[in-house]
């Protein structure tokens, strides 16, 4: 539906999209079509819900957009009995995780301009075990990762944990580049348990994704910065925007170097002070009760 509003809004015609989906969850399967039904939107969703990895409907099909948000850190998802499927042309996936099972299983379906945006646990950034590792390296060193987006926590009611937006790209128009983007401290809490991401915070992201594509992104402390193949590398193919983007810059609080350091070593000394008169206070106690350290 959003890819519908995007083509609307663009002065496009709906009509030339063709739409393909898949769904194993029945419930899912049936809101799907009724609410694509509704909008006057066509799409090819199979015969019935049914599992992606082992009953792929679009087995066939290359895709030049894709929009996945797969279960986290799925568990158990049948990698004993496809141990040599032709999806998994960067490695076999662990049995124990299904994230890389996803991602390769959308990258066989790309297009050669196809492109992906997918929403991945942050595990997905940095593990090595199972063989996870390896199976990033080799995505990296094909050159289609675009950007990497670190999101802030709570913007799921299901879940609370915090998830990484991944985009590849076989068409980067920057090759040998990727946008890494720290958004953990952007979005407003709506509820005490539901964190959304404005319009104003939408825009910002999407201009500092437009400028990298322009080869004219500036990179900001603490938010975005362009970084090369090469230096992925250094970081071991690990994809944690923190590590790329760095610490945002603080304002100068006016106070002298000298004078801040002398104040924080008074107060220091008086937090170590403290602490050890707590410590013998605690000492004293337990030994009122027959203990002793």
């Amino acid at each position: 539906m959003q890819s519908a509003r995007f083509v609307d809004a663009h002065q496009g015609n709906r009509q030339n999209l063709s739409i393909y989906g898949q769904d194993s969850n029945p419930t899912t399967w049936k809101l799907c079509r009724m609410n694509l039904a509704i909008r006057g939107i066509e799409a090819d969703l199979g015969a019935a819900a049914a599992d992606t990895f082992f009953n792929r409907y679009h087995s066939t099909q290359k895709m030049d957009f894709i929009l996945a948000n797969p279960p986290f850190n799925l568990s158990d998802w049948g990698a004993d009995k496809l141990g040599e499927d032709v999806r998994w042309q960067y490695g076999l996936p662990p049995a124990s995780n299904a994230n890389f099972a996803w991602l390769q299983h959308m990258i066989f379906h790309m297009s050669a301009k196809g492109c992906i945006g997918m929403v991945l646990a942050n595990g997905s950034l940095s593990s090595q075990s199972g063989g996870e590792g390896e199976i990033r390296k080799k995505i990296i060193q094909d050159d289609l990762v675009e950007g990497i987006i670190a999101m802030p926590p709570q913007l799921f009611y299901t879940t609370q944990i915090p998830v990484s937006l991944w985009f590849l790209n076989r068409a980067k128009k920057q090759p040998g580049k990727t946008l890494f983007i720290d958004a953990r401290k952007m979005g407003t809490m709506i509820t005490r348990r539901l964190r959304e991401m404005t319009d104003e915070d939408i825009s910002k992201i999407a201009s500092a994704f437009d400028a990298f594509e322009d080869g004219a992104l500036e990179d900001v402390k603490g938010f975005c910065a362009a970084v090369t193949t090469e230096e992925i590398a250094k970081q071991d193919y690990i994809l944690t925007p923190g590590r790329y983007v760095g610490i945002e810059e603080q304002e100068d609080d006016g106070e002298p170097f000298e004078e801040k350091m002398a104040r924080l070593t008074v107060e220091l000394s008086a937090m170590f002070k403290r602490s050890h008169e707590l410590e013998e206070e605690i000492r004293q106690r337990l030994g009122a009760i027959g203990f002793e350290i």
